[in-house]
């Protein structure tokens, strides 16, 4: 993990690396099976952070973020992955990396510079102070 996250971020990334490995499940939110939002919501609960359900609802709230200015928590969203618009949400660890729930990989990282998400990138919101 990057150094010196502190606070809220910390325990949004140590509670999300908890779930590494869950099975994906379209429409599940719990360790027997998760979906994207269904991962990002449950994690951020947990945190005493309400979200939507819908990545494409998450996306219409927090604060933009520019990918270059991205922090550990921030959440980040893809277009077109499964339909049209925004379709995929992660939360972001830092380095380039994100964690998320994958429909072929479960809970899994993935890094930003990987063509696949690089290219279907749509961008981030800040929801943590």
């Amino acid at each position: 993990m990057p150094t010196a996250i502190k606070g809220a971020r910390a325990d949004i990334l140590a509670e999300a690396r908890a779930w590494l490995g869950t099975p994906y499940r379209y429409g599940g939110n719990s360790r027997s099976g998760v979906d994207c939002s269904g991962f990002v919501t449950q994690i951020y609960a947990d945190a005493g952070v309400r979200l939507p359900r819908r990545a494409r609802d998450m996306y219409g709230i927090g604060t933009p973020v520019q990918r270059g200015e991205l922090k550990p928590g921030d959440l980040v969203f893809f277009k077109n992955t499964a339909g049209h618009g925004i379709t995929h949400v992660g939360i972001y660890h830092g380095e380039e990396r994100f964690i998320h729930a994958s429909t072929s990989r479960g809970v899994v990282y993935s890094s930003l510079t990987e063509a696949y998400y690089d290219s279907h990138y749509a961008g981030a919101r800040k929801v943590l102070r």
